[in-house]
């Protein structure tokens, strides 16, 4: 975490202290060759990828489904809660089940993991642990347990939620390999030139200093009853993050929609009411959420366009101030998410100061969810 020095409070810096966390994220992915293979090998006799996980962790598996499925490969992306009480039979020993969870000890997770562990071995999946540091129950009981090593946090996920997106995204290449049956290559390399690049990128979006990116932020949202953040694929993992921090943060209640989805009936929140993000960083939709975007702009919403472009990335607004479009440069598909988000958590703690609200000390939920 960044030093409070220069900071007001912990959360921000934890906000700027992301580059750091996404290159410690590379880093334990070079240390993890060995577990990667493992998983390659496992992807290969198994037809099944489930991505599982519970709020934050969960929304990381945006990235890692959507990058699996475009090679063909039957994953699916359901939460914790859902597999544990309704879906659990569909995890059979054909299954390789990745659960992400930053602190490796909430509720539904590790009821999960110890229930498939309670197997006998011919009908238990195999399963892959992603958590912030390895002294966890979750990660006990895991076959293969990789570490993030996203550091300490007191505020809403951050840096956890960018470090699980970077080892994410090398899961996913390992299992994509495995599944070809090709070997495993240049992970770490192409972890760390990854991560590198998002680093780069998050560093632009918090130039001049983040504070005064945060107040230009809530100086076009602060007045909007409602906000949305909208995307698609792997970009969803960005604005499902994005609502739950402003929620988290802020107590201000956003809502998450996948993009293609608010055009069929939401739409009619669009005027001079509305703040929406728009997360448009899948190259396949892009030209489509970016036409949503300036038709919410047209309507007289606050509009941020969140896209890819060439270049480490920057921002730029158009000339009547109804839509402000950010690039994050090009990405790797899965760890996109960690820049793209930024904006809207730079929102959720400007938002927070001006309600009065210490993001670090909620009031009714915990920074670890232990029950259902």
């Amino acid at each position: 975490m960044e030093s409070l020095g220069k900071f007001p409070d912990s959360f921000l810096a934890e906000i700027a202290g992301q580059p750091d966390a996404l290159r410690r994220a590379a880093a334990a992915v070079s240390a993890s060759a060995a577990s990667l293979a493992q998983v390659a090998r496992a992807a290969a006799s198994r037809p099944r990828v489930v991505l599982t996980g519970m709020g934050a962790s969960h929304f990381a598996g945006y990235g890692p489904v959507t990058r699996l499925a475009g090679d063909g490969i039957a994953a699916l992306h359901v939460d914790a809660a859902e597999l544990l009480h309704f879906r659990e039979r569909v995890l059979g020993a054909d299954s390789l089940v990745v659960i992400t969870s930053q602190s490796g000890e909430s509720a539904e997770p590790v009821a999960l993991a110890e229930r498939l562990r309670a197997r006998v071995t011919s009908d238990r999946p195999f399963v892959l642990t992603v958590t912030n540091g390895l002294g966890n129950d979750l990660a006990a009981l895991a076959d293969v347990a990789l570490d993030t090593r996203a550091g300490e946090e007191r505020g809403p996920s951050t840096g956890t939620f960018g470090a699980s997106l970077v080892v994410l995204a090398a899961v996913a290449d390992a299992m994509a390999a495995g599944a070809r049956g090709s070997a495993v290559t240049a992970l770490s390399s192409d972890a760390e030139t990854g991560a590198e690049r998002a680093a780069v990128a998050a560093e632009a979006l918090l130039t001049p200093t983040p504070a005064d990116v945060a107040v230009r932020l809530a100086d076009r949202y602060a007045s909007r009853p409602v906000v949305v953040t909208l995307g698609r694929g792997a970009a969803r993992a960005a604005s499902e993050m994005g609502a739950l921090v402003l929620k988290e943060a802020a107590r201000f209640p956003a809502e998450a929609l996948e993009a293609a989805q608010f055009r069929h009936g939401p739409l009619e929140l669009a005027g001079d009411g509305l703040g929406a993000f728009v997360v448009a960083t899948e190259p396949e939709t892009e030209r489509l959420d970016a036409s949503l975007a300036h038709d919410l702009a047209r309507l007289r919403a606050a509009v941020t366009l969140i896209t890819r472009s060439d270049g480490d990335g920057g921002v730029e607004e158009d000339e009547n101030r109804a839509l402000r479009r950010i690039s994050v440069g090009r990405q790797h598909r899965v760890a996109a998410a960690a820049v793209a988000v930024i904006p809207m958590q730079l929102l959720a703690w400007r938002l927070s100061v001006q309600r009065g609200f210490d993001p670090t000390d909620l009031r009714v939920a915990a920074k670890v969810t232990t029950r259902e």
